[in-house]
């Protein structure tokens, strides 16, 4: 299969292809190697690629045959490094898959090779100094967003049509929104990181995807759902498959719109724009849309620095764990000024505050749900702004502290970070582009606990409303030269 040719494919295209001979797994494997030849030394998204030939894709699995990426994080592939994007980790080696690899397998994905993230997962950017910074396909001067950055330009570019993502305060959703790409975070509880750990960051953080369409999105999440033995929480499995929910219709739904978000960040004019767009698209397919206030529970400030005692209490125990297993020195020499400023932080974030940084969460969870005891969605902006430049985020940061650093991330994505802490469902949808750079500008809705179903029946009106799949970036791989 031609590489001009693979491009134009979803992943449930590609399998649906596999199974009916009309291509190989082989081939569609060799398709994404080149196609990875042929963008990565533009966007630097792919860390590592390896021979899979002692991986044969089950022939009846759903997604069997189809080219997939993971994360440098979050998941555990026997045999591979999972090096999480840090000096700290380099050359670490997993021993064995964890819960979410053995059903990325059971799907029947031929897993390929990984994907950059910045350091530890700890920013918004996908920028660290182990791989150098990956690069919006769109414009390559910008950021091509994170933490889940390498898989977002990876997947627009052309390289795979879905890649495995994290999200614990947007990380799925930022890159989503900066690459063109849809993107859902699922509930807390949907998908297990077990078995080695039973949450991250405090239950901020999990797993799933990002992808080109919401089908594939769909497909993916009911092969990854369900818990594992010994996991902390559960979310109830849905009545249907996901899969199926794409294409029912949502009927008639409840939406409040938040234009500016919590804590006085300004939604630029482009993105203001665009937003109205989608409210007009969302009036003319029948939902009832009108402004809302939308109480998070705590004022800001609170907001940010719960979550940075969380944050980086979990970061410091998970640096002294690595250094203790490699023998390494936590310093310079093994991180990055940011992720060290914020280990140093953690280390003097006590129990008691800890604990009140949970209680903060709860208040948070409980407010958000009263909104949705009223509303079916809530609407905003992804991000308040357009993709940033690459090194937006560096500027000055080695003058910031852990908390000044969150601060930082959080004031850079207002809008993403509260469906975290409460654990609810939110997708990124790319329903529009700037008219001036053609920049893609993600629309994001979130939904109550466990409500993905409503969120994919949406998501699947709107792309046969608004389709998106036809828009590609300057660098792409169905492109003879890549530009």
């Amino acid at each position: 299969m031609r590489v001009t040719e693979y491009v134009n494919f979803d992943a449930v295209g590609l399998a649906e292809l596999a199974a009916g001979g009309e291509v190989t797994p082989a081939e569609l494997e060799a398709a994404a190697r080149e196609a990875a030849q042929a963008v990565n030394p533009r966007i630097n998204a792919v860390v590592e690629t390896w021979p899979t030939d002692d991986e044969p894709a089950p022939g009846s699995a759903p997604l069997a045959g189809v080219p997939f990426l993971i994360k440098d994080i979050g998941v555990s592939m026997a045999g591979r490094r999972t090096e999480l994007g840090s000096r700290l980790a380099a050359g670490n080696v997993a021993g064995a898959d964890s819960s979410l690899m053995r059903r990325f397998r059971r799907a029947g994905l031929v897993t390929f090779g990984r994907t950059t993230t910045p350091e530890m997962a700890y920013s918004t950017t996908t920028e660290p100094e182990l791989y150098g910074a990956t690069r919006n396909p769109w414009d390559l001067r910008r950021s091509a967003g994170g933490s889940s950055g390498g898989a977002g330009a990876a997947v627009a570019a052309g390289v795979v049509p879905i890649a495995h993502a994290t999200d614990a305060a947007g990380s799925i959703r930022i890159p989503a929104a900066y690459n063109g790409l849809f993107g859902l975070k699922p509930t807390r509880g949907r998908v297990s990181v077990g078995p080695d750990v039973d949450e991250v960051f405090s239950g901020l953080a999990v797993q799933g995807s990002v992808s080109r369409t919401v089908r594939d999105s769909a497909a993916l999440l009911d092969q990854i759902r369900g818990p594992e033995p010994g996991d902390p929480y559960f979310a109830q499995e849905p009545s249907r498959p996901y899969a199926e929910e794409v294409t029912r219709p949502p009927g008639s739904l409840r939406i409040g719109v938040l234009t500016h978000a919590w804590g006085g960040r300004r939604t630029t004019p482009p993105v203001a724009d665009a937003l109205s767009r989608t409210v007009r698209l969302l009036e003319s397919l029948g939902h009832q849309v009108a402004e809302a206030k939308v109480e998070l529970g705590v004022d800001w400030e609170e907001f940010v620095l719960a979550n940075a005692l969380q944050w980086t209490a979990n970061l410091t125990a998970s640096v002294d764990q690595l250094a203790a297993a490699f023998d390494r020195p936590v310093d310079s020499s093994t991180l990055e000024p940011v992720t060290l400023a914020a280990y140093h932080y953690g280390q003097r974030v006590g129990g008691a505050r800890f604990v009140a940084a949970h209680t903060t969460r709860n208040r948070v969870a409980r407010s958000l749900a009263r909104y949705f005891d009223d509303h079916d969605i809530l609407l905003t902006p992804t991000l308040p702004e357009l993709p940033v430049p690459l090194g937006t985020h560096a500027e000055g940061a080695e003058t910031l502290d852990g908390l000044g650093w969150l601060r930082r991330l959080f004031d850079l994505s207002p809008f993403t970070a509260a469906f975290n802490v409460a654990g609810t469902p939110a997708m990124s949808v790319p329903l529009t582009a700037d008219a001036e750079t053609g920049l893609p500008i993600g629309m994001h809705f979130a939904a109550g606990y466990g409500r993905e179903d409503r969120l994919f029946r949406l998501a699947g009106q709107l792309e046969q409303a608004g389709p998106w799949s036809a828009r590609t970036p300057a660098v792409w791989a169905g492109d003879h030269t890549a530009h």
